[in-house]
């Protein structure tokens, strides 16, 4: 029996099985506004663009969901279901310590993400999940494969703004640990992105105040 637990512009998740184990089922929705042919061609792309995606990252050292099922033509993925929580929903249940070790391992690997040419697109504690010891990134749908500076400032500030705006009580704590992971991932290609991302944040302030 599937169950739908989440609805979004661009997909809806299900609950379901796959031979027996718990599973995910992601389906993109049709765009009625788009040609049907178009509509169709895109939904193929994406769709097998979201699978490699997930693929490059896991031989990037990145916990993601394992893939049962690729339907490109249907735009249907079926995953693994991730047995964790999220980390936006587990940060005020953390000490010091532990929020510390936490965002250190997850600054790390977004920078594997990162090295990889991987950009996330929605890089936020909503889309990172912790399973047991794992860390589990999810929900590549808006990602794509880029190596320019400007894309990871970008990436980074997505997570930035998250701190500042559901997390502002550790903030300033949060982004130093993450900054060390993904340093220590990064190596000297760290400091540019770093850079970025903070003007990437001012530009964002600028347009507001105009």
């Amino acid at each position: 029996m599937e169950r739908l637990v989440a609805k979004g512009a661009e997909a809806d998740l299900y609950l379901t099985e796959w031979n027996g184990l718990k599973a995910i089922k992601k389906v993109r929705n049709k765009k009625k506004y788009r040609h049907p042919e178009l509509d169709r061609q895109l939904t193929r792309t994406r769709t097998n663009h979201e699978a490699d995606i997930i693929h490059r990252a896991k031989k990037h050292g990145v916990a993601t969901p394992l893939l049962y099922s690729v339907d490109n033509e249907n735009g249907v993925i079926v995953m693994e279901y991730i047995d964790g929580i999220k980390i936006r929903d587990l940060v005020d249940q953390l000490d010091e310590g532990e929020r510390y070790r936490l965002f250190r391992r997850i600054g790390y690997f977004s920078g594997q993400l990162h090295k990889g040419g991987i950009i996330h697109g929605d890089l936020t504690t909503s889309n990172i999940i912790k399973s047991g010891e794992r860390i589990v990134f999810i929900d590549f749908g808006l990602s794509e494969v880029n190596f320019e500076v400007e894309k990871r400032g970008v990436d980074l500030n997505l997570m930035n703004r998250m701190l500042t705006s559901t997390h502002y009580k550790y903030q300033e704590e949060l982004l130093a640990a993450f900054k060390k992971g993904y340093r220590a991932s990064m190596g000297d290609e760290a400091d540019e992105a770093l850079e970025r991302m903070d003007e990437v944040s001012k530009r964002g302030r600028y347009i507001e105040k105009n």
